[in-house]
């Protein structure tokens, strides 16, 4: 049975990256029951960022899977051995979330080697970035250095690399109750034209990686 990792790198159950690879798991359900789902939400587990122990590149004992113990040794033992990933993150202050950040560092950085600075995963695999951001579409120039960058990293050592955005999201409910004036403009009016076709690209890039593992 083939199996797809999503990791959820957002702080809240039921708001915008939640819902996003929610939608994600649907579209892999949808394109057949054989497929084997985990998902994992970096916010309910407790962990680091690379902590430069270089246990990964010791002599005789190397890995390409980060080998410190603590709460994310399982969910990267499991990436390890995926036949896909997806990893969705709300974009704060032009980056992946804290957590997001982290957990890449430590899956990517044992790809790497000293010796000839090549990227090399335990296996190849596809992978899509889900990203939900306040922003609007006007400031992907600003932001696609930096996501680039990442999705580059990952490209080389996994494969093939697709990207979702969810542009100018809600942050809250109900606005009225927050000093947040300027941030809720034409919000609500986006979200009605917008979020079911966000949801749906989400579905579909879920179905398209599920089919492909299939073939």
């Amino acid at each position: 049975m083939k199996k797809i990792v999503i990791i959820d790198g957002g702080p809240r159950r039921n708001m915008n990256t939640a819902l996003m690879a929610a939608s994600f798991a649907e579209g892999i359900c949808s394109a057949g029951k054989d497929i084997d789902i985990k998902q994992y939400r970096l916010y309910d587990i407790e962990y680091r960022g690379c902590m430069s122990c270089l246990g990964c590149k010791l002599k005789g004992k190397s890995s390409q899977v980060c080998v410190f113990k603590d709460g994310l040794k399982e969910v990267l033992d499991e990436v390890s051995q995926a036949d896909g990933l997806a990893i969705a993150s709300p974009i704060y202050m032009g980056r992946n979330t804290a957590q997001t950040q982290a957990f890449l560092e430590r899956m990517v950085f044992p790809w790497l080697s000293y010796n000839d600075f090549s990227l090399s995963a335990v296996k190849k695999m596809p992978v899509v970035f889900i990203y939900t951001m306040n922003a609007t579409e006007q400031y992907m120039p600003m932001l696609l250095p930096q996501l680039e960058f990442t999705e580059n990293l990952v490209a080389n050592g996994l494969g093939s690399v697709e990207r979702v955005i969810a542009f100018n999201t809600t942050q809250v409910k109900d606005y009225s109750r927050y000093e947040m004036a300027a941030a809720s403009q034409g919000k609500a009016e986006y979200r009605a034209e917008h979020w079911e076709k966000d949801l749906q690209s989400a579905f579909d890039a879920g179905k398209r990686m599920a089919s492909r593992l299939q073939e």
